[in-house]
């Protein structure tokens, strides 16, 4: 048995990732693991090739956390009389809704290895998942 899957053209009016913005409108997205520890929202995006200090800004904006950036990742190489030139630029963003507004002071920011982490803390203080109970038919 064989099983085809498809997208349908109109899962992308209600059926939305919320980490996800539209590419083009706002340029290609970069891979993001975003997940709660604790109280902290914690955001880790894969970034190989950028300087963090002169191309990513990281940004609070009222309930969104904003990363921005523009990879400029130039390489050539040169072997048995062949030239390789490789060049991958453009401009990025990825927002992140928060459950709540926080103090930009208190982020934290730090680039390793090709992933930028972005840690909230305290932004789910206070907020605890209420348990809703699933009932079935008789």
């Amino acid at each position: 048995m064989t099983t085809v899957l498809t997208r349908s053209p109109f899962a992308h009016t209600w059926l939305r990732d919320p980490w996800s913005q539209p590419l083009a409108a706002e340029g290609p997205v970069p891979a993001a693991d975003v997940y709660r520890e604790g109280e902290d929202l914690v955001a880790r995006l894969d970034l190989p090739g950028v300087n963090p200090a002169d191309d990513i800004t990281v940004e609070v904006e009222g309930r969104k956390l904003v990363v921005r950036g523009e990879r400029k990742d130039q390489r050539s190489e040169e072997s048995e009389g062949r030239r390789i030139s490789e060049v991958r630029f453009g401009s990025f963003r990825r927002t992140v809704t928060l459950p709540k507004a926080v103090d930009g002071d208190a982020v934290r920011a730090s680039y390793d290895a090709g992933v930028l982490t972005v840690t909230v803390p305290g932004v789910f203080a206070g907020t605890t998942p209420q348990r809703i109970e699933v009932t079935t038919a008789a």
